[in-house]
């Protein structure tokens, strides 16, 4: 498994373009169509765009303008109706669905936003379930997990013994425990009081100093204010700000 590095050099080619070997998210016209009553929806439209290892990137968009679909497909639970989607080089589109799946695994960690925790499973569990998909379960590291994120204390307890904030902290863990180089954020804060969106915002910094590459879907301005660049949505079309460019909001 590839482990998370941030560039060193140019990250453009003089052009403005990300450069190829920096790209560990890539996508070239990719279109995404589905069907509707008697009609085709587009829901994604000829996007192009590079993130680069190591870089934070959050995804924009008033609801409906695609980012859901975005978010789907460089998480590969959805492939493109046209185009290439590259992850870490590889073209999704040519894997079957068991290697895709093993892909996804190795490559993408997941954090949500309605945390997806098993309600009969204490936190370790919980963990140690995302282990059990990727290859075998190890204990001592998903105890390490908690630890990291400051639920070393709680790895006993059932979800509904921790508060939203430690469920969601017990989501970065899980998203964490097979060390993947991309994390997908699907707005991380959103269900949780100010206090816990520190502690998660915070987490989240950590990570993307130690390496991460974070790719987070996010409503709120102070947390897209922390990602490098800003990636905004409007009716499928793809606004896309430069590397070291100055972000900026798409009007509803």
């Amino acid at each position: 498994m590839s482990e998370a590095k941030i560039q060193t050099g140019p990250l453009v080619d003089p052009h403005g373009e990300t450069r190829d070997d920096c790209a560990v998210i890539a996508l070239k016209n990719v279109t995404r169509e589905y069907a509707g009553h008697g009609s085709t929806v587009r829901a994604l439209a000829d996007a192009t765009f590079s993130i680069v290892a190591g870089e934070w990137v959050a995804i924009t968009g008033p609801s409906g303008s695609g980012k859901s679909t975005l978010v789907n497909l460089i998480g590969c639970l959805d492939r493109p109706t046209a185009g290439q989607l590259k992850i870490d080089n590889v073209d999704v589109a040519s894997m079957t669905a068991t290697e895709l799946d093993r892909f996804r695994a190795d490559k993408i960690g997941f954090i949500f936003q309605q945390f997806h925790l098993i309600p009969y499973l204490s936190a370790i569990e919980n963990v140690m379930l995302a282990q059990y998909f990727h290859s075998m379960t190890d204990e001592a590291e998903a105890r390490a997990a908690l630890v990291r994120v400051g639920l070393g204390e709680r790895v006993s307890h059932l979800p509904s013994e921790l508060s939203g904030g430690e469920q969601q902290r017990v989501c970065i863990a899980r998203a964490l425990i097979n060390n993947p180089p991309i994390l997908l954020a699907d707005e991380p804060t959103g269900n949780l009081d100010a206090a816990n969106q520190t502690i998660v915002a915070e987490l989240l910094q950590d990570l993307h100093r130690n390496g991460h590459t974070i790719v987070m879907v996010t409503h709120d301005p102070e947390m897209a204010g922390l990602a490098q660049r800003r990636i905004a949505l409007s009716h499928g079309k793809v606004f896309c700000h430069p590397v070291g460019g100055p972000m900026v909001t798409l009007r509803r």
